[in-house]
């Protein structure tokens, strides 16, 4: 018989519209008050002139021959334009691929060839190797906010004239093309429908209490779906103000959060680590933070314990995945207590089921399986990948996400481990197919394996381990050489040189059982001086 736990919350209803014109609703009533600003420069824009800006790139991409599906991929760091070009393509009928700045030349190609954009957006810094992945994805145009010699401005791709009228279909038409590994493997393209979206913010609607007073900090990345939409888009959608920051360095954002007066936090944990442990926060006044929400991975009880009490505010949790648009569960701001370490009960609309792994039957209360998914928020599937979208997505409509947890007597969710191989490196995605085949390329490696180890700051570091066709690679040659192609959150930490990877009867790998024996050896600790074959990086 089929258990399946409903949201406490009364379903909301979901309006059919487009994205945009439902997160900037009160645009011109707003008119002069600030919606983004750049923390370091001041540099920013009212309501009236964000929508104005979203309206005239419409406009613009239209008449450069931009049409409804067509694919704009913007890599860059956060600043006050990128909502902008998010919702200048939303407005025209457009999706947005979003990319990691820090990605390289390669890992930026596969994603363009995939997604297949008209334009890819990009910041000066960033154009020798937006150069170089274009050329190898065919991307004929390059664009950067600001200027520089031999590609489009972004203030040319403003145009003049009203923005196009496009029919939307909210449902079916996408909006964002945001890239996740899923369960497994290699990345790959979530479609996100305009429904998806506006679902989720009104869902978000009923636990976060987010008014127009607000100031929020964004610097978590705008091209993950967390900073993307949790941050970006529902902070307009609420008429709050949101101070940008382009990457993350604690003395910036304390800066930051002092001079801004940060009403609230949405974080990472190795961040809210650092505000419950660093010797830097004394320095600063961080007594305006009402709330710090963690999302990304799972925040310890004692970390969230211990930065609430530092800073005077509520600390809680919520979950969710790219492939849920991406909250599913969220502790209430007005619930009368954050119980440690739960992300709070399913959002509205939302179904869940936990499944045991080994025999898919469901289970009850305070039995941990596999958390199931359903409702407005789940994504569409998986671009140009229909047999990764029906293995995630079964045919009643639950997206399975490969996270282990369970519900209590109270209907608080807990997520308690990962049934899916991806590592999670403060927050970011790193899947571990993708560095044992760069592994495997290297001519000296005979086989190879990667796992996510614990770690107090990062969460989990990737870790290799290798079988070598000869004894004569080290292994910092091995971890330089990923290190090489990858971007920094990706790059191999630890890597031991074994003697056989464990392997099941099909040939898959065993990583559980490499899990286990770290566990017996004591995690990530280093290894004596000595060890050999070990190399921590």
């Amino acid at each position: 018989m089929a258990v399946i736990f409903k949201s406490p919350h009364p379903d909301v209803g979901i309006p059919s519209t487009p994205l945009t014109p439902f997160v900037f609703r009160h645009a011109q009533e707003m008119g002069a008050k600030q919606a983004i600003v750049d923390a370091a420069s001041g540099r920013g824009y009212t309501y009236a002139e964000l929508y104005e800006a979203v309206r005239k790139l419409a406009a613009g991409l239209h008449e450069r021959g931009f049409r409804k599906g067509d694919v704009l991929a913007i890599m860059s760091p956060n600043l006050p334009e990128y909502p902008v070009a998010f919702h200048g393509v939303a407005l025209a009928g457009g999706v947005n691929t979003t990319l990691n700045p820090l990605y390289t030349a390669d890992e930026i190609a596969f994603q363009l060839k995939d997604s297949k954009p008209k334009l890819l957006l990009t910041v000066p810094p960033l154009l020798e190797k937006a150069r170089e992945a274009a050329g190898k994805a065919g991307v004929e145009e390059i664009a950067v906010f600001g200027e520089a010699e031999g590609v489009t401005s972004f203030a040319s791709l403003l145009g003049s004239g009203e923005p196009p009228a496009v029919d939307i279909d909210p449902a079916e038409d996408l909006v964002a093309l945001p890239y996740s590994s899923g369960t497994t493997g290699f990345s790959k393209g979530v479609m996100l429908t305009h429904r998806n979206l506006v679902a989720n913010l009104v869902q978000a609607e009923v636990v976060q209490n987010i008014d127009e007073d607000e100031k929020i900090l964004a610097v978590l990345p705008f091209f993950h779906i967390y900073g993307m939409h949790v941050i970006m888009n529902q902070g307009l959608y609420r008429g709050a103000t949101i101070v940008s920051m382009p990457r993350f360095e604690l003395e910036p954002f304390l800066q930051a959060v002092q001079q801004y007066r940060i009403t609230r936090l949405f974080l990472a944990p190795p961040i809210v680590l650092a505000l419950a442990k660093h010797p830097l926060v004394e320095k600063y006044d961080l007594s305006s933070v009402k709330v710090v929400f963690s999302g990304a991975a799972p925040l310890d009880a004692e970390t969230a314990e211990l930065c609430s009490k530092r800073i005077g505010c509520r600390v809680s949790q919520g979950y969710g995945l790219t492939e849920t648009s991406p909250v599913s569960h969220s502790v209430p701001d007005r619930a009368p207590k954050v119980i440690p370490g739960s992300v709070g009960p399913a959002l509205p609309n939302t179904e869940c089921k936990v499944v045991d792994v080994a025999s898919g039957e469901d289970l009850g209360p305070n039995q941990d399986g596999e958390i199931w998914i359903r409702g407005p928020q789940v994504m569409k599937g998986y671009l140009n990948n229909e047999q990764a979208t029906r293995a995630s997505i079964d045919a009643d409509g639950f997206f399975h996400t490969g996270d282990i947890g369970h519900i209590d007597d109270r209907g608080e969710y807990y997520i308690v481990d990962r049934l899916k191989e991806l590592i999670k490196y403060k927050g970011f995605q790193v899947p571990p197919a993708e560095l044992e085949a760069l592994l495997l390329s290297h001519p000296k490696v005979a086989d190879a394996a990667v796992i996510g180890v614990p770690d107090a700051e990062a969460g989990e570091i990737p870790k290799g381990f290798v079988v070598l066709k000869d004894g004569s690679a080290s292994p910092e040659e091995l971890m330089e050489f990923v290190g090489s192609k990858v971007a920094p959150h990706k790059r191999i930490r630890q890597l031991e040189v074994i003697d056989e990877i464990p392997k099941s009867a099909s040939g898959k790998i065993l990583r559980r059982v490499l899990k286990e024996r770290e566990k017996e050896k004591g995690g990530s600790e280093p290894a004596p001086t000595g060890a050999p074959g070990t190399r921590q990086g």
